[in-house]
């Protein structure tokens, strides 16, 4: 029984809030091996109101859980954690907030909650959850969904529910399975899964000659009737390079569920986060006449080296990095999409077979397809062409209010 449990809100825009609310998580996994620890600075500057334009159109509040727990009460909720010190403790994270750009696109009156961590207690769970509830109630909301921080566009999009067994990829969720029981038991119910496809790249031959023949049957028979040409991203003319993924980017997903389409600050900001990450050696564009129709943009799987760093890049956390870069052997398609008026012309399995080749000659041995909606059944077909398995589970919930 956790003694004086409260619910406190912080204020994001004081530094030294911002960073206990981002700090939970060391609390929640401490112990945990597949847990990769977000760097912290990248964390402060995306809660930061004054940098983070998607402020600009979302209202927010961000609470944490406190509360007194015995040493053993906390060991039996964290298996593996060390023992708390003594006093009031941290329990627990979550944020309220309505996108206004959301409810306006998608004709909603939703609100949505995310960042949430929790012991494992629902006591714990309930405070933060009905908290949150009562907060987008509040605001004229009919419905809350989540977790989502703050956009299908950002990371941490929806909750693990299966697939525990292995660290995430880059910029995917992880979460103890007690996650979704918790939520489950509050009263939350599915909205939209979110799958993740696993390839053996290392299957696929040092040159790619196990691809699967239909697949090669459909990129010969594309080259043969169409004047798509894909090339590599020239990324010496960076702005240019975002130019093109804009033009295609919104319209390739406009109508995906829940989707919202990025403003110019958006992607941008969107864009430089990605720019330290990508390998220009698997980016492809597919163009007609000139113009962009389509892209591929996959991202080396960067929590290999981040799940050594705790977070920090200074003082050692640069050293840590550079060296266990050099094991990354992982790849996401974080994004691969083609605009509405060229879509069954094959020109997503065009990219798909330039990425698989160039990505194997890099040294990538496996390879992560997500998150794809589960009735996006024109992606999710063409992945199960390319060879691909289902291997995890990522779950959007909603409650009415």
């Amino acid at each position: 029984m956790i003694h004086n449990l409260s619910v406190h809100e912080i204020d994001i825009t004081k530094r030294s809030e911002r960073k206990r609310f981002i700090k939970v998580p060391w609390k929640i996994y401490k112990g945990d091996r597949y847990w990769v620890p977000p760097l912290i600075g990248e964390r402060m500057e995306f809660l930061d109101p004054s940098k983070n334009s998607s402020f600009e159109h979302i209202d927010a509040a961000f609470f944490v859980a406190k509360g007194f727990v015995t040493s053993e009460q906390f060991a039996a909720s964290q298996p593996g954690a060390p023992p708390p010190v003594g006093g009031e403790q941290t329990l627990g994270s979550i944020a309220a907030f309505v996108n206004h750009r959301h409810n306006e696109c998608h004709n909603e009156q939703v609100g949505f909650f995310g960042f949430f961590e929790a012991v494992n207690d629902y006591q714990v769970t309930e405070a933060l959850l009905q908290t949150a509830c009562d907060w987008v109630r509040e605001r004229g909301m009919t419905a809350i969904r989540g977790p989502a921080n703050f956009t299908g566009n950002d990371d941490a999009y929806g909750m693990l529910v299966d697939g525990f067994n292995a660290r995430p990829v880059i910029l995917m969720t992880y979460n103890p399975p007690y996650y979704p029981e918790m939520v489950e038991r509050f009263g939350f119910q599915k909205a939209m899964d979110l799958w993740a496809w696993y390839v053996d790249m290392a299957g696929l031959g040092p040159n790619a000659e196990n691809l699967p023949p239909k697949l090669v049957r459909i990129v010969e028979k594309v080259r043969q009737r169409s004047n798509v040409q894909i090339v590599k991203a020239d990324l010496k003319d960076w702005d240019a390079v975002v130019e093109k993924f804009k033009k295609v980017y919104n319209s390739a997903w406009e109508l995906n569920w829940g989707f919202v389409p990025l403003t110019d600050a958006e992607m941008d900001h969107l864009a430089e986060g990605l720019r330290q990450f990508i390998d220009p050696d698997v980016i492809f564009i597919a163009e007609i006449d000139g113009e962009p129709v389509g892209f591929s943009l996959p991202l080396p799987d960067m929590c290999i080296p981040l799940q050594h760093m705790n977070g920090r890049l200074f003082p050692l956390g640069w050293l840590k990095f550079l060296w266990y870069k050099r094991q990354i052997d992982w790849l996401r398609i974080f994004a691969l999409g083609v605009i509405k008026e060229y879509r069954g012309r094959g020109i997503d399995a065009l990219l798909y077979y330039e990425t698989a080749k160039a990505a194997i000659a890099k040294g990538y041995r496996h390879a992560e397809m997500s998150w794809i909606l589960e009735n996006n059944d024109m992606m999710n077909r063409a992945i199960k062409v390319f060879g691909a398995e289902l291997y995890r589970t990522y779950r959007v919930y909603q409650m009415p209010l």
